[in-house]
């Protein structure tokens, strides 16, 4: 599992999270969370300092780490890490053949990287490596008929645990999120964003 960054940049929870499907408690208005006690830790002892966006970073990398950890054990009741799980579900977005470097492209890690996880899937039968049409010094990676169904049934399982852990919010709070983080992605991805 991955290193944590310190309880400033990413509030733990209390104790160990529920499995997606498990009910969650209504949120409220007045509820608070570890992020508020840490916020107003600092207003205390540093009053001078401006701590407000820790309440939306800090939040993010909690409920980040959190989605993160529930939805990579699904992935493993499919025999699948979250790197594989990444590539099958590219493979069959694009419902056709890819060559390594797109797949590394369209997943953010460096071709080395993706060519560890095409030996895994190679080996695991889920994937084949084959010559292109034009040529045959290219190998395009393709779904087997094993891969294709693998990947068919564990998005299946992936989206009904994305939809239980957004079940706290109603169809209004999700449409506006999904706008601010698209927005703020944007903005990233922009680089409309300075940093001191």
């Amino acid at each position: 599992m991955r290193q944590r960054a310190s309880t400033d940049a990413m509030p733990d929870a209390a104790g160990p999270a529920p499995d997606a499907t498990d009910a969650m408690p209504d949120a409220t208005e007045d509820a608070r969370d570890a992020v508020d006690a840490i916020v107003a830790q600092w207003r205390v002892v540093r009053p001078d300092l401006d701590s407000s966006p820790v309440e939306v970073v800090g939040r993010m990398h909690r409920v980040g780490d959190r989605l993160r950890e529930r939805l990579i054990a699904r992935y493993r009741d499919f025999g699948l890490g979250e790197g594989e799980f990444d590539v099958l579900a590219t493979l069959r977005r694009a419902d056709g053949p890819l060559q390594p470097g797109e797949l590394a492209a369209q997943t953010m890690v460096t071709t080395g990287g993706m060519t560890k996880r095409l030996d895994r899937l190679v080996a695991a039968g889920l994937v084949t490596r084959e010559a292109g049409a034009s040529d045959g010094r290219t190998r395009a990676v393709v779904l087997t008929r094993e891969g294709r169904a693998r990947i068919d049934e564990a998005y299946a399982a992936h989206l009904a645990d994305e939809r239980a852990l957004l079940a706290p919010l109603d169809d209004a709070d999700r449409a506006a999120l999904a706008a601010i983080l698209r927005r703020w992605s944007v903005a990233l991805d922009e680089g409309d964003v300075a940093t001191s």
